[in-house]
């Protein structure tokens, strides 16, 4: 009996003191830390999943209050309430704060804005007043989905005002600031009523906490591009970023070089390599002193950036070239990073299998960088592959090529969040059935997610989806320049493709830090779609409002009855020609074929001037065809078009008194005007 006594006295000591040692954890905040709408809100709510991660070591305290302001003119400031004093009682180790979202609410912010950050300060003072060596952790706040009812008229706006005072807070107090919205940003469908996370979202907040306060972020890790043999751009400034756990100390070497960095408390670092030249090959070590990562067989060359949708991602083996190429194909440097979707886009039924997959940003398959052989070359992009060759043959430095491509996909799909949510809201709303996406684009998205059990289901032609999960990744590799091939989803609305392209390229300009990145583009080609020839027009009037551009022409070789033109040579190399002369110089190079620059009418004709017009003639041999005039009634009719030197004179022995030409102006178009390079002419039309 007394050693018993003995042994329940000693655990019951033991206990006392792993309780006097255990290191509590106050969770401030509103309903978001609270728990609300949760299903199991006490097991469920982050500071509960908090707790489970830290275990018993630690004690965690929900201090949550739903509808909580931190201002204290508020309309329910949080120091004011019963949880607030809880939480000063409570005297946490560590205190959590989680404040901001209410806020945004048309009775605090508009009205009490300026008193923001002395109240935060206040807040912060508070908790160090019950415990002066407590540690203050302060959170950017959660997103709130573009769905919110009070979104465009204030709380879009707003929230972002608050994010930069957290910001301010967190610098002038010299407190830890961790970030609630970058990783459920992506995860809309998270956020059950726009703002309240779901179990899955909870879990994503309480690992930031964790690896916040433990410095665990699970040791060294690299981008997904960084394989062996990948290629690294040459001739300029490479930063190398990676994560790691909290002040890990970092060391990145490369042909002679070395770099040494610390990991910041979010887990981040990066270092700046000296430029490379072109060539070749090196080893890439980067380590944090526990592991090393070692990639072998790197160049210094240029990457380019190919995407799109179905005519980018058409593969070599399909083009009428593909059995003379794909024998040629042997070039160990050129490399390709293939970036292929896990399924098809195409008018298929996916499994449920798939649907949770893609709730989990998983739709790309891993991919790794391969040198150019027959086997690789016959599944990569055959616009890609043609584009590359064409540089490397100019060139001569290594080249390498990532294909990122998914057929079907809309532009407002490759478009990121932020920038859908300031410039183009409207777009996001109920995407697959709003006014924006074309009827077999919304059919072939509600086909695969038929089986889907959830509300707003993701699929990769959903705004912003692409590049959440297939840009932004990318966004830590250095790239030159990106080729593009998509249009064919959004033809139906040039007016709307517009604004989303200007907003694709300055997305994507920002993404990579460069605001002059060469973006080239493929004019659509011909087929039986009554749209195409606004489209094609609009696509060619875009080079002159967004810098640095090129385009492409393909119409000489659609096919009326295939949206996939299978002679695909002569398009890459056309991207290739725009790459040579427009960034690398080689002004010998023609970059296009005749560009219509500007029409003067007089004498009953029109007089058309075209930038890279030297040379103009007919294609076949035959008469000039496909130009149409007008006068200001807009009713076109047949004209002769007759070269003058290097302009054009077109006319209607009818037309009295010419307002407008257009050329080519028909979905499936027989044009056939052409340079001295032998290059084809944009399809156009005259403006007043």
């Amino acid at each position: 009996m007394k050693k018993l006594i003995l042994y329940f006295s000693f655990t019951l000591f033991a206990l006392c003191v792993l309780a006097q040692k255990r290191t509590k954890v106050a969770c401030v905040g509103n309903s978001i830390t609270y728990g609300y709408l949760l299903p199991e809100r006490e097991t469920q709510a982050y500071p509960a999943q908090l707790q489970q991660m830290l275990g018993e070591t630690y004690q965690i305290g929900n201090f949550g209050k739903s509808g909580a302001t931190l201002l204290n003119r508020g309309h329910r400031p949080y120091m004011q309430q019963e949880e607030y004093r809880k939480a000063i009682e409570f005297a946490g180790d560590i205190v959590v704060i989680h404040l901001g979202i209410n806020d945004t609410d048309p009775r605090d912010w508009p009205n009490y804005r300026d008193e923001f950050i002395r109240d935060y300060l206040a807040l912060i003072d508070s908790f160090r007043t019950a415990k002066p060596d407590c540690r203050i952790i302060i959170a950017r706040l959660t997103p709130l989905a573009d769905r919110h009812p009070r979104f465009e008229s204030g709380t879009r706006d707003w929230r972002g005002e608050i994010q930069q005072a957290i910001e301010t807070v967190a610098h002038v107090a010299n407190v830890q600031l961790i970030d609630f919205e970058k990783p459920l940003y992506p995860y809309p469908y998270l956020l059950h009523d726009a703002i309240h996370p779901d179990p899955e979202g909870a879990t994503i907040l309480a690992k930031t906490v964790y690896s916040a306060i433990t410095g665990d972020y699970g040791g060294l890790q690299m981008p997904m591009t960084y394989t062996d043999r990948m290629v690294l751009q040459r001739d300029r400034p490479l930063q190398i970023k990676g994560t790691a756990n909290a002040h890990a100390k970092i060391k990145v070497s490369i042909a002679g070089q070395k770099k040494s960095t610390t990991t910041d408390s979010n887990g981040e670092w990066q270092v700046t390599l000296s430029p490379l030249p072109a060539g070749g090959p090196y080893t890439l070590s980067v380590t944090d002193g526990k592991s090393t990562l070692s990639y072998k067989d790197v160049l210094a060359g240029e990457v380019w950036l190919c995407s799109g949708q179905s005519n980018m991602e058409f593969m070599l083996k399909a083009a009428t070239t593909a059995d003379a190429d794909i024998l040629k194909a042997n070039d160990d440097q050129l490399r390709l990073f293939d970036m292929k979707g896990r399924w098809l886009t195409h008018a298929i039924e996916w499994p449920t299998s798939v649907l949770d997959s893609l709730n989990h940003l998983q739709y790309y398959k891993e991919a790794r960088w391969e040198t150019t052989t027959p086997e690789t070359a016959r599944n990569f992009s055959a616009i890609a592959y043609y584009f590359g060759k064409m540089l490397r043959d100019s060139l001569q430095v290594p080249v390498g090529l990532i294909c990122n491509a998914i057929g079907g996909s809309p532009t407002e799909a490759w478009v990121d969040r932020s920038t859908l949510e300031y410039q183009f809201p409207a777009i996001l709303r109920q995407w697959t059935r709003n006014d924006f996406i074309q009827d077999w684009v919304r059919g072939r998205a509600a086909l695969n997610i038929k089986k889907s059990t959830y509300k707003e289901q993701r699929h990769p032609y959903e705004p912003c989806y692409l590049y959440e999960v297939g840009i932004r990744p990318l966004e830590n590799f250095p790239i030159k320049g990106v080729i593009w091939y998509q249009g064919e989803s959004n033809a139906h609305n040039f007016t709307a493709h517009e604004k989303l392209f200007h907003l694709l390229v300055e997305s994507w300009r920002k993404n990579w830090n460069d605001a002059q990145m060469p973006f080239y583009y493929v004019q659509l080609s011909g087929i039986d779609r009554p749209s195409w020839p606004w489209f094609r027009n609009s696509q060619r009037k875009m080079m002159n409002d967004i810098s640095a551009t090129g385009m492409a022409v393909s119409s000489d070789h659609g096919d009326s009855l295939d949206v996939h033109p299978r002679n695909k040579k002569p398009i890459g190399e056309r991207l290739g020609r725009w790459a040579l002369n427009s960034t690398y110089g080689h002004k010998q190079v023609v970059p296009s074929g005749p560009l219509f620059r500007q029409a003067e009418f007089r004498n009953g004709a029109a007089y058309l001037t075209f930038d890279y017009g030297e040379g103009l003639h007919s294609a076949d041999g035959q008469p000039l065809r496909t130009f149409e005039i007008a006068e200001i009634d807009g009713l076109f009719e047949p004209a002769v078009a007759e070269v003058e030197g290097n302009r054009l004179k077109v006319y209607n022995k009818k037309i009295k008194n010419p307002r407008y030409v257009r050329y080519g102006w028909q979905p499936f178009t027989h044009a056939n005007l052409v340079n001295e390079a032998g290059l084809p002419a944009s399809t156009f039309r005259t403006e007043e």
